[in-house]
């Protein structure tokens, strides 16, 4: 008979045969090879490169790249079932999945054909690591007044500024920027090995700890005229558009693995501790905190399917679906991992348990991708615009 939980029909129905087989592959990956030692990365603070090239190996880093360029060319589907999997299993994964795909969809889609031909062989093989180079120290949700500035040259460009939080760049082998040019928003690649160039590891973050996040400067550093992506002043709308709407997607579905580790870790919990006599799973309260956290689980869940389905079919609606599906996730992800805590007593309040790290993993996930704050506003002018219409026929 199946159960609700773990694997179960019900929750797959959406899924096609082929994607119900990567599901199980990337489970049975995520549980071999990273859910035993995700604790000691949270830890150390940092990603082994033999993890990284691990990732590399099985293909999981070029998944969404187009076959032409040596990728998987999966589906948006499947690129969500892979991230909540590695979400599931440690959050800086699904950082380095993260990042490091909103590059390579970057790239494919306003990408030269140079740079395609170059950059997108080597981001498939995770021979080369690629990170978004956005946020700065006195920048966040804002990206449109980046102050990092990209100015032309004879033959190129120079980069000066500085970025700030930026997901494993102290190892990325090329960033992203997004810089601000004399004829608006710019976006060029910036190879980590040219000169002017000089990274520090930001540590003691209250999440994502292993994502070897860093401060990053740029001091004068010279790119050709070829490193240039998309059009000169269309770096926000376009370029950093494009990234942070599948950064928004891939987020959102990290949140629903963090919201199944907790459940998963919860259950285990509160079926073996006794208190006053008997499980705590028999309390009352305890029954409702599982309840809230599975219910928000398939909520979370069905709306990053619903995000992917409109993704593949290039709906216009993709976009705000992304952006609901992360709110809700997210939020989602926070009060799930609160209450993991919660069941687990003192116990959850240290780091020999897993939901310590959940829980500073959620609130990283409501930050990142778009603030909840930046969200809600967001939402409610698509709400508007959804049901304008409806509202201006009806009765009060």
């Amino acid at each position: 008979m199946s159960t609700l939980l773990g694997r179960p029909p019900v929750a797959d129905i959406m899924l096609d045969d082929e994607q119900s087989a990567a599901r199980a592959e990337f489970a049975d990956f995520v549980d071999r090879a990273i859910v035993p030692v995700a604790g000691d990365l949270h830890r150390a603070q940092r990603t082994p490169p033999e993890l990284i090239r691990t990732l590399a190996d099985v293909g999981y880093l070029g998944l969404p790249v187009p076959r032409e360029y040596g990728g998987g060319g999966c589906d948006a589907v499947t690129l969500g079932l892979l991230a909540g999997e590695l979400g599931r299993g440690c959050s800086s994964l699904r950082s380095l999945l993260t990042v490091h795909t909103m590059v390579a969809h970057v790239l494919a889609r306003w990408g030269t054909r140079e740079q395609r031909n170059s950059w997108l062989p080597r981001l498939a093989a995770g021979s080369s690591i690629a990170a978004l180079a956005l946020s700065e120290p006195e920048v966040g949700s804002d990206a449109g007044a980046v102050r990092t500035r990209i100015t032309p040259t004879d033959g190129g460009f120079l980069v000066d500024g500085r970025k700030r939080w930026i997901t494993y760049g102290h190892v990325a082998d090329v960033f992203l920027v997004v810089g601000r040019g004399p004829d608006g928003p710019t976006a060029v690649l910036v190879e980590r090995d040219r000169a002017g160039v000089r990274t520090n590891l930001i540590t003691d973050l209250i999440g994502i700890r292993a994502s070897m996040t860093a401060d990053i400067r740029f001091d004068q550093v010279r790119v050709p005229e070829a490193n240039l992506v998309g059009r000169v002043g269309l770096g926000t709308t376009q370029v950093a558009g494009t990234a942070l709407d599948l950064g928004r997607y891939t987020v959102a579905w990290g949140s629903v693995g963090i919201i199944e580790a907790c459940l998963r870790a919860s259950v285990r919990y509160v079926n073996d501790r006794e208190q006053f006599g008997v499980l705590i799973r028999e309390h009352q309260l305890v029954r409702r905190m599982v309840s809230d956290m599975f219910a928000d689980y398939r909520a979370a869940r069905l709306l990053c399917l619903d995000a992917g389905l409109r993704r593949d079919r290039r709906d216009p609606t993709a976009l705000p679906a992304a952006a609901l599906a992360k709110y809700r996730a997210s939020t989602a992800a926070v009060r799930a991992a609160t209450d993991a805590v919660q069941l687990h007593g003192a116990n959850g309040c240290s780091d020999s348990y897993p939901v310590q790290r959940y829980l500073g993993d959620a609130k990283v996930m409501e930050i990142i991708e778009g603030s909840t704050q930046l969200h809600q506003v967001g939402l409610a002018d698509y709400a508007f615009q959804e049901f304008a219409a409806v509202s201006m026929g009806s009765q009060p």
